[in-house]
């Protein structure tokens, strides 16, 4: 890539991995699905009366806002207190492997044995982790994390569907933006049953400035900006050469939480992240490593 664009890729990465802790900050005041729900309707509103629809079906941004947020909905339960931002930002990495095995159950697509030394670097990991569970990590944690994860990998597939059925090049930023109107009645609904209205109502009095500063941090700067750029690098470089760089954003969600927040950092963490990050690191690069080979075939 252009080195102006490793630089913003950069710049995404390290959003996306400090953005864990600007979302426990955030659950400090608001509740959490009624805080996914604020975030997925200030993404939506106003932004959509500017940004043209994609030429997508409707039922795709449907269930992709769906998906966003059941991954969204999962991570803010999880993060309240069952589990500490750098580990979430680590945990929640294991979409990877659920965007892969639900590729080869619906789409009948192989697994090769890189893939499954990734799975299993990747599963000891996160085997470690769950060995260490105390009150700044518990089981629930865990799983709700994963549930997240499920969530994303569905998303994922959602997109991959999505642009199998377009004609055209999809505008992934008017996706973004359109989808999102349908994440918030299914969180808005379960907020109002779990978390009540008294204390949404509360919340909303109550919030400290930054609390209202991380929300707008989690439309401007996580999602439309994040997002948005993301995908304007997918549309300009191959998928390998881009999505590398995601295995930085553990590093960025560790770092930020240790030093914000001053979670710990045992050796184990450090042994965890870098199982799943190896795990993780095996299946892109290989990817990357297959497609250079073919094209140096090609030349």
């Amino acid at each position: 890539m252009a080195p102006s664009h490793v630089l913003l890729t950069l710049a995404i990465i390290a959003i996306w991995g400090t953005n864990f802790v600007v979302i426990k900050i955030a659950l400090g005041d608001f509740p959490p699905l009624f805080f996914a729900t604020l975030r997925f309707a200030f993404s939506a509103l106003p932004w959509l009366f500017f940004v043209k629809r994609p030429n997508v079906s409707w039922k795709w941004l449907i269930l992709y806002g769906l998906c966003l947020g059941g991954q969204f909905g999962f991570l803010f339960l999880a993060m309240r207190s069952s589990i500490s931002p750098g580990l979430a930002s680590l945990v929640v990495q294991m979409q990877v492997f659920f965007t892969i095995g639900l590729s080869v159950l619906l789409f009948r697509e192989s697994i090769k044995p890189v893939v499954i030394a990734g799975i299993v670097l990747a599963a000891a990991g996160l085997a470690l982790i769950a060995r260490n569970i105390d009150a700044a990590v518990t089981a629930t944690g865990i799983v709700t994390v994963l549930f997240a994860a499920f969530s994303w990998a569905c998303s994922n597939l959602v997109v991959k569907k999505a642009a199998a059925e377009s004609q055209v090049r999809i505008d992934m930023l008017g996706f973004m933006v359109w989808s999102c109107i349908f994440a918030v009645p299914p969180l808005l609904i379960l907020s109002l049953l779990f978390e009540g209205e008294a204390l949404d109502v509360q919340a909303v009095q109550g919030a400290h400035f930054y609390s209202w500063f991380a929300l707008a941090w989690q439309v401007a700067a996580n999602t439309l900006f994040g997002y948005g750029a993301w995908n304007w690098l997918l549309a300009r470089y191959d998928a390998a050469t881009v999505t590398p760089y995601a295995l930085m954003i553990p590093v960025f969600g560790m770092g930020a939480s240790t030093i914000v927040l001053g979670e710990s950092l045992p050796v184990w963490k450090i042994q965890a992240a870098l199982l799943v990050m190896a795990g993780v690191g095996v299946i892109t690069l290989a990817g990357q490593i297959v497609k250079w080979k073919a094209r140096s075939t090609h030349v």
